[in-house]
């Protein structure tokens, strides 16, 4: 039996700190490799590498396509690609955005659980959104060991909050004593392998940028009569899935709730030239009503005067309706 010796490590917002304590505690003979996805633009790469080497004993590398999986190393994530793993190598994929951002720690996360099952510990640290909640799922269902931050520890306490409701975690560790309690459970034997469920090898072929068709996509999602933000297309729901997740049929794919903050990003952009045009028709009415009066035409100015007024009250609704969308807080206290 080996031991639980893959430790994947996925956050956003607020990680940074917590993944310094973590990879501060961990021994220099961590019978374990340690692989780390956090969402930064690609020019952040260079400073998660320093904090990553001066967090700790462990050696850092930036993962390359190929390379060999060893203990004892921290393999960090590479700029605009999916890490994803396989039994003995680190392979980076070109597949489409998760949530919005590639890499997606759920990517990684589905690939451990794939390749490794029982051997791997999942870890979800401080983040906005739930990117890293299915996969985490993916990991338990694999037969892995889930791990979050406590979210009262966190700076953005989304991640692991949702990882929470939707995944039955092992453990709710703070920041500071992440990892000592990581370093007690590379000891651990891992478990039995658990049959893989045939989705979860799917998505983790799409996130290794391997084409996804339509009859591909049935096996695993319904269609539902929404579009995909990322490129219009329609989007299907995946089955059993937990939290909740929509692709499409290119393969970008949205939780739920990263599906409804683009939607709401969008509804306010809508909302906002509907504004403008209205405004702008308001405005030329008047002016046409004015030169009715000028040319002698009463009638037709009173008619354009009348339209003006109309567009000026549709302008009016839509501006609250836009300041109620900008500002939440003052909604609820209405």
């Amino acid at each position: 039996m080996s031991n639980r010796d893959i430790i994947v490590i996925g956050g956003s917002a607020g990680a940074t700190q917590p993944l310094k304590q973590i990879l501060s505690r961990l021994p220099p003979d961590l019978p374990a490799a340690v692989f780390i996805v956090l969402h930064i633009p690609a020019q952040g790469i260079g400073i998660l590498s320093t904090v990553a080497r001066s967090a700790g004993p462990l050696p850092v590398r930036q993962a390359e396509n190929g390379m060999k999986i060893e203990p004892g190393q921290i393999y960090l994530t590479a700029p605009d690609h999916h890490l994803l793993l396989s039994e003995d190598r680190v392979l980076l994929g070109r597949g489409p955005r998760e949530n919005l951002v590639r890499p997606a720690i759920d990517a990684l996360f589905r690939s451990a659980a794939i390749t490794h099952g029982p051997r791997v510990i999942g870890v979800v640290l401080s983040g906005l959104l739930s990117d890293g909640a299915a996969g985490l799922n993916a990991i338990k269902r694999c037969g892995g060991m889930a791990v979050v931050q406590d979210p009262a520890d966190a700076i953005s306490d989304e991640m692991p909050r949702r990882a929470m409701e939707e995944t039955t975690v092992d453990l709710c560790v703070r920041g500071a004593n992440m990892g000592d309690v990581l370093s007690e459970l590379v000891k651990e034997q891992a478990g039995a392998a658990l049959p893989i469920p045939p989705e979860i090898r799917l998505e983790v072929e799409i996130a290794a940028g391997d084409r996804i068709g339509s009859d591909k996509l049935l096996t695993v999602a319904d269609p539902v009569a929404l579009t995909c933000p990322a490129c219009g297309g329609v989007l299907s729901e995946v089955k059993e899935s937990r939290p909740m997740r929509f692709r499409c049929q290119v393969g970008h794919a949205f939780t739920v709730d990263t599906l409804a903050k683009e939607q709401e990003g969008r509804v306010d952009e809508a909302l906002c030239v509907a504004l403008r045009i209205i405004e702008e028709r308001a405005e030329l009415v008047k002016r046409m009503a004015a030169d009715g009066r000028r040319s002698g035409r009463p009638a037709v100015a009173e008619m354009y005067q009348a339209r003006a007024a109309e567009y000026r009250e549709y302008a009016d609704m839509i501006r609250r309706v836009v300041l109620q969308s900008l500002d939440p807080p003052a909604r609820k206290r209405e």
